[in-house]
């Protein structure tokens, strides 16, 4: 096993992988230098468990010392409090799921954060969130918007306090490759995308923008508790950040609505 530093947000990892799968995972989960950093996270994490990916269906199981989340493709065995914890998987996407459901859960618990279902873009020294479900046009909106910077395209790391919600360069990506680490960015706007024939952008009201936001955050429902915390940091995020309907056609059109 080799073990290394790496940074997601603000949260340091330490992450034990076996040397035949090193050079693949780091480049996933970019190493550090310092060798000081408090480590906020610890994993494990071990090959050739289960099988090919076939549902995001996972079951949950918790007791006093342990909880687990097990998938057809990864099972996290995890302390209550996501410090520590042992991934087992079957391949890399695997691993890049099961890592966003562990840190997920970890800024959720800790009160940091949310994890969010879109796709995140820098104008002007400033974030713009594109939300939605699969086939929503969160890639594509993220492609669209070239020449900007990205700072994810499938899962945005959200930092949200009462003084500023700030985004961070996400690893987890699905289409588009980060093009080096971004510094985190103060959000301006989140956008909830609708492909169309034309381009119409529409605030929301902070109550409906709460509700249409529940579903983008990557969460796996077990704890009354921690539901509580994520209704308490979206009602923060909807608070401090206008949100939008955008309808947009596939040209980078709708940016003249945005900025």
């Amino acid at each position: 096993m080799i073990k290394y530093l790496s940074m997601i947000g603000e949260q340091t990892i330490q992450i034990s992988v076996p040397s035949a799968k090193y050079i693949k995972i780091q480049k996933l989960f970019n190493s550090i230098n310092s060798t000081n950093q408090l480590t906020n996270i610890k994993v494990k994490i071990k090959f050739g468990y289960g099988e090919s990916f076939t549902d995001y269906q996972v079951s949950i199981k918790k007791d006093a010392n342990k909880i687990t989340f097990r998938r057809s493709d990864y099972l996290i065995e995890s302390t209550p409090d996501y410090t520590s914890a042992t991934i087992h998987v079957h391949d890399e996407l695997a691993l890049k799921h099961a890592l966003m459901n562990l840190y997920s859960s970890y800024i959720v618990y800790h009160n940091w954060g949310l994890l969010i279902h879109s796709s995140c873009v820098i104008e002007d020294g400033r974030a713009h969130i594109f939300a939605g479900h699969s086939g929503a046009g969160k890639s594509t909106a993220a492609r669209l918007s070239e020449p900007r910077n990205l700072l994810s395209d499938e899962a945005t790391i959200v930092k949200i306090s009462e003084g500023e919600i700030t985004i961070y360069d996400s690893p987890f990506r699905s289409e588009l490759q980060s093009t080096g680490y971004q510094q985190p960015r103060p959000l301006s706007g989140i956008q909830l995308l609708h492909q169309a024939d034309r381009n119409i952008l529409e605030k929301v009201r902070k109550p409906d923008a709460l509700l249409s936001l529940m579903d983008k955050v990557f969460y796996w429902s077990h704890d009354p508790a921690e539901t509580q915390r994520i209704m308490g940091l979206l009602r923060t995020l909807v608070e401090r950040v206008p949100v939008y309907e955008l309808y947009f056609r596939k040209d980078p059109t709708f940016w003249e609505l945005i900025s």
